[in-house]
């Protein structure tokens, strides 16, 4: 006889590879919600944290520098130095005399007295302004340059000033009064006023000789047409600086 008990564990086989997946799924399903719950568990276990100072960060601030263009100096013709043809003597270099004019400030008034009297004076012949010879408008002329252009006047201003040195200083006094070897330079300063006569004379020299042949030679400069400047005669000041050198 056949054993009858036996058919339904047969049937349970045929359902173990679905239970064996249903029991699966139920595991990861299982591992799945406990790991959810473990990180919300984490989540709300962190601390809350409060900064009660709030630090803002900005970018650094950029510098731009900007290099100011240079300017180009203006071309200023100096005063020309005398050449003097003694052997003895010889031009070395110039240098320009800068004026510097200082003008009063005027003083400030906020009340005004009606019950003062005020007195006009009579006007007062203005004082001719001195005018640096680079500068003039209008140059004085020297006898022997009527009738030229501006630029033309001068450049025969100075070549007739130095004619007038070579012929009328003497040079021998270098080397009479026993200077040592080296550079010299006798500063020489006037003005020509608005007549034509020359005043104001200065002189800076390194022997009490050189400065009175200097004051001579000066004093024999003849009469000039005075310079103008805006159609007015005024005075001029002219540099005339001397350079030697003794060996």
């Amino acid at each position: 006889m056949k054993n009858l008990k036996k058919v339904p564990t047969k049937q349970l086989e045929k359902f173990s590879t679905i239970f064996t997946q249903l029991g699966l799924v139920l595991v990861l399903f299982i591992v799945f919600v406990t790991l959810e719950y473990e990180s919300e568990q984490k989540v709300l276990g962190v601390k809350d944290l409060n900064f009660q100072e709030i630090v803002k960060i900005t970018p650094n601030e950029i510098f731009e520098f900007v290099r100011e263009p240079k300017q180009s100096p203006k071309n200023v013709k100096p005063a020309n130095d005398v050449f003097l043809t003694d052997e003895k003597l010889n031009k070395v270099d110039n240098n320009t005399v800068e004026t510097v004019f200082d003008f009063p400030k005027e003083k400030e008034s906020n009340q005004l007295d009606i019950n003062t009297l005020v007195t006009l004076d009579e006007p007062k012949d203005e004082e001719p302004e001195i005018v640096p010879f680079i500068n003039i408008e209008f140059a004085p002329i020297f006898k022997g340059c009527e009738g030229l252009s501006k630029e033309e006047n001068k450049k025969c201003f100075d070549k007739k000033m130095n004619q007038f040195v070579q012929k009328n200083f003497d040079s021998q006094i270098a080397t009479d009064i026993g200077l040592r070897s080296g550079k010299y330079k006798i500063y020489t300063q006037f003005v020509i006023d608005n007549k034509g006569n020359v005043v104001d004379i200065q002189i800076r020299a390194p022997h009490a000789k050189l400065t009175k042949e200097t004051q001579d030679l000066i004093e024999k400069l003849p009469k000039f047409t005075p310079g103008k400047q805006r159609e007015k005669p005024v005075k001029v000041k002219y540099t005339l600086p001397i350079s030697f050198q003794v060996d």
